[in-house]
């Protein structure tokens, strides 16, 4: 991969061993260019609207902002950008709130040597990446799943599955467009219509939706 095809990430945490722990990680890859980095909340928002990155390393509990909030921010500004999200919890509320504001990875800190190359590769490909340990609870009804008639299948056509797909891994609806060459409308369209027929209201049911039927790379 040429330097100009690198995956352009930023990192941010408020520990600085955890912070060069992520940094040794990233280093390890000549596809990744860390390009920014931050400890606070605010610092992380300004800079990372500011460089524009492909890709966020967000450590969750930051002073000022903390991860939900600068997700929610970055995304509203840098639709296309993708977060990967690092934490210490396990706790199954703290993973609803990230796929809430649009994080496509959650991993553990514990896991970050092993995982973190994994996931962002994932992430990058168009996936969503969630730490073993977690999917497995997610699986076991940690989200908001579809009802049964949903999970049972709906009639959905071959548009509003693909729709879904690319929903559920936190594409924009204009980045959809984009990938499948329909007008946004249409594609806000084939997304009401499925979420509709599946029962669901919001990305935490999809997602939910998404593990079970296997579309997500860490399920």
């Amino acid at each position: 991969m040429t330097e100009l095809r690198r995956l352009r990430v930023f990192i941010a945490d408020d520990h600085p061993v955890v912070l060069a722990g992520v940094r040794s990680v990233l280093d390890r890859d000549p596809d990744v260019e860390i390009v920014g980095e931050a400890r606070d909340g605010e610092t992380t928002l300004r800079m990372a609207i500011g460089l524009k990155p492909a890709m966020m390393v967000l450590d969750l509990s930051m002073p000022g902002l903390n991860g939900v909030e600068v997700t929610r921010q970055l995304l509203a500004q840098l639709p296309d950008c993708k977060v990967v999200v690092l934490t210490v919890h396990e706790d199954r509320a703290y993973l609803r709130k990230l796929i809430e504001v649009g994080a496509a990875g959650y991993v553990l800190k514990r896991s970050v040597t092993d995982d973190l190359l994994r996931a962002i590769h994932a992430v990058a490909s168009g996936g969503m990446y969630l730490d073993p340990s977690i999917a497995a609870h997610a699986v076991d009804r940690t989200l908001d799943s579809p009802s049964e008639n949903a999970t049972a299948g709906a009639d959905l056509s071959e548009r509003e599955v693909e729709v879904l797909r690319f929903a559920s891994v936190g594409h924009s609806n204009k980045a959809i467009a984009n990938i499948l060459t329909i007008s946004v409308r249409s594609v806000e369209t084939y997304k009401a219509r499925a979420m509709d027929k599946l029962g669901l209201d919001n990305r935490v049911g999809l997602v939910g939706y998404a593990i079970e039927k296997g579309w997500l790379a860490a399920s």
